[in-house]
């Protein structure tokens, strides 16, 4: 099935039979992926006394329970909520769900003891194009980042100066196959999520602060998924926090 897409005074076509889903799933097992030093996700059936929400144990429906934590337990979209003090829901920050993409491909540089996507990376990869959103792959690209307990792990992150640059072109979504944006232990900085939304002040928001900007991490991007533009259709239940798992599509433009 294809349809044609206007976008920005440009029009192309997509085949939407065909989607790339670069979200990882999340499920109750070791193979989960988690960060931030929590345990897997938990999802069980409801027992009420002698009933348990479990077809196979004499329930006519499976009516589980589920526990999780959006940041750590996998793909996820966030908005400026996450990081102020006053409250914002990531479900009324994004509401448009398609986006023109570009997915870049970046290896972090060392820089002491820690791995950073620089400034100069995100311009080189980008070569003058100003899309509305942004995927940054990372190299290495292996299959690890499907179920890797990134806790004390010091991943690779973002430098401020990127994050400032990405900002300036007015890309309104970042999405990124890391945990963080940030630094593991950055002692609450924050720049890059800082730097990204354009919050001086987590206490009083500034005029500039970006609530329809958004942040997407976790995400896993095949190396079969070539660099370039796309069709994003970036999903998210309809959670009233600052953050949401989150189902971000691709698709390829003819």
């Amino acid at each position: 099935m294809t349809a044609t897409i206007s976008c920005n005074g440009t029009s192309f076509t997509v085949n939407l039979s065909e989607p790339l889903d670069i979200s990882i799933p999340l499920s109750a097992t070791e193979n989960n992926p988690v960060a931030w030093y929590i345990d897997k996700p938990i999802i069980e059936p409801v027992k009420m006394g002698d009933w348990t929400g479990k077809v196979s144990e004499g329930a006519t429906t499976n009516f589980n329970n589920i526990f999780f934590n959006p940041h750590g337990h996998g793909t996820h979209t966030e908005c400026l909520g996450h990081i102020t003090k006053d409250f914002f829901s990531i479900n009324n920050a994004l509401t448009k769900f398609f986006f023109i993409v570009e997915l870049i491909t970046v290896s972090p540089k060392k820089q002491g003891e820690d791995y950073v996507i620089t400034k100069i990376q995100i311009e080189q990869a980008l070569n003058g194009k100003t899309p509305e959103a942004i995927i940054i792959r990372t190299l290495p690209n292996d299959a690890a980042k499907l179920h890797k307990n990134y806790s004390h792990t010091n991943p690779p992150y973002l430098e401020e100066a990127a994050a400032e640059y990405i900002r300036s072109l007015e890309i309104k979504h970042l999405l990124i196959d890391l945990p963080s944006v940030d630094k593991e232990k950055d002692e609450g900085r924050l720049l890059a999520h800082k730097a990204f939304w354009n919050v001086k002040d987590v206490d009083d928001l500034n005029a500039g602060a970006r609530h329809d900007a958004t942040i997407t991490e976790m995400v896993f991007v095949p190396d079969s998924v070539t660099d370039g533009a796309y069709l994003l259709n970036l999903q998210i239940a309809s959670f009233v926090n600052d953050a949401s798992p989150s189902k971000p599509v691709l698709y390829a433009i003819e």
